[in-house]
């Protein structure tokens, strides 16, 4: 049996339609390493952070959507990209709540609300309380967790779901 998750996707005209069941991706680390440079799987498999102002797509401000470097599902839109000033991309809110999942991260010694991919559960970052309206939440997400594709170019990114 496929296990899905309800998730939107973008359909042939480049619009986000949905939610649809989607399979979920599941992959061994070997296949991960093949697929992701070094950095990504640190980041997205291993859940580590890159270091502030280096990631390639924090000063990226052309129009697009961001999706998960693991398994390309929609997660940001660049509408709601927003200059933190913390040194990694952040977002007020994802492209639809259910393309991004949360659990509680106990690491570093404090209590943090993990992001993740939904479909693939790769880690994208953190969300925090300190965002800008309308939502007041920051979504701090590592540059290496996300693929940019312009808006001119979202119907490349069609699901099979939504046909």
């Amino acid at each position: 049996m496929v296990r899905t998750v309800s998730a939107k996707v973008f359909d042939a005209r480049g619009q986000l339609v949905g939610p649809f069941d989607v399979p979920r991706v599941e992959k061994t680390d070997a296949e991960w390493l093949a697929q992701l440079t070094a950095e990504q799987f640190q980041v997205a498999r291993g859940q580590g952070t890159e270091r502030p102002f280096c990631g390639t797509l924090l000063d990226n401000m052309s129009h697009g959507v961001y999706t998960c470097v693991c398994c390309g599902l929609p997660l940001f839109a660049s509408n709601a990209k927003f200059d933190s000033g913390t040194g990694w991309p952040s977002f007020f809110q994802p492209i639809a709540d259910e393309n991004v999942a949360t659990r509680p991260d106990r690491s570093h010694g404090t209590l943090r609300v993990e992001i993740l991919c939904p479909r693939c559960d790769g880690h994208l970052g953190h969300v925090f309380p300190d965002g800008p309206p309308p939502t007041g939440r920051r979504h701090c997400v590592n540059s290496e967790s996300l693929v940019f594709t312009d808006v001119d170019d979202l119907a490349s990114l069609a699901d099979p779901a939504a046909q």
